[in-house]
């Protein structure tokens, strides 16, 4: 489902980012091919740097269809970009990556808290992140950090995903798991 940001896959990412209805949300955008070879390069670096952590997400055949990272990383916390190709919108893919990128953020790579700042004009991805039962809207609670990302103006809603949140999330959907199952056997 997520696998190391390669330069192979450059040219397929490149052309799904490009679409209309996916690259005004793209955090760096690229107008040329060679522009997004360069961005992709400088994300390899950074996270080699320990300031960004970037994945490719792969669909079931294995193809590169969109890509997820944590930006800007420092004292545990970053800030999520994620994007999915348009054929690739509403057919299931962003869940399940998301999950797995959760999972190596909060188990694997120290992250404490996981912040997302959505334009207030992408009501798609408000209602998706105000979907996840382990995401909060942060815009009061975070204050300092929502004026912050607001400076010049109100353009971005602040949602928080708390290493804790989802653990006890992960640990309610396992339990939930094992009832159905056992129910299921008896």
């Amino acid at each position: 489902m997520l696998k190391q940001r390669d330069l192979q896959d450059c040219s397929i990412l490149f052309e799904l980012m490009a679409h209309p209805d996916v690259f005004p949300f793209v955090r760096h955008k690229a107008n040329s091919y060679e522009e997004f070879l360069f961005i992709t390069r400088q994300a390899i670096e950074l996270e080699e740097q320990g300031k960004m952590i970037s994945r490719t997400i792969m669909d079931e055949w294995g193809n590169p269809i969109g890509n997820i990272s944590l930006h800007d990383i420092e004292d545990g916390y970053g800030f999520l970009g994620t994007w999915l190709g348009k054929p690739y919108h509403g057919m299931g893919y962003n869940k399940p990556a998301k999950d797995a990128f959760f999972h190596e953020l909060f188990h694997e790579q120290g992250i404490n808290s996981i912040f997302m700042r959505i334009r207030k004009v992408n009501k798609r991805s408000y209602y998706a992140a105000s979907k996840l039962p382990y995401a909060t809207l942060a815009n009061e609670t975070r204050s300092c950090l929502y004026n912050e990302i607001n400076q010049n103006e109100e353009i971005y809603d602040l949602f928080e995903i708390t290493k804790d949140n989802y653990l006890l999330h992960t640990l309610r959907e396992d339990y939930q798991q094992l009832e159905v199952t056992h129910l299921k056997e008896a």
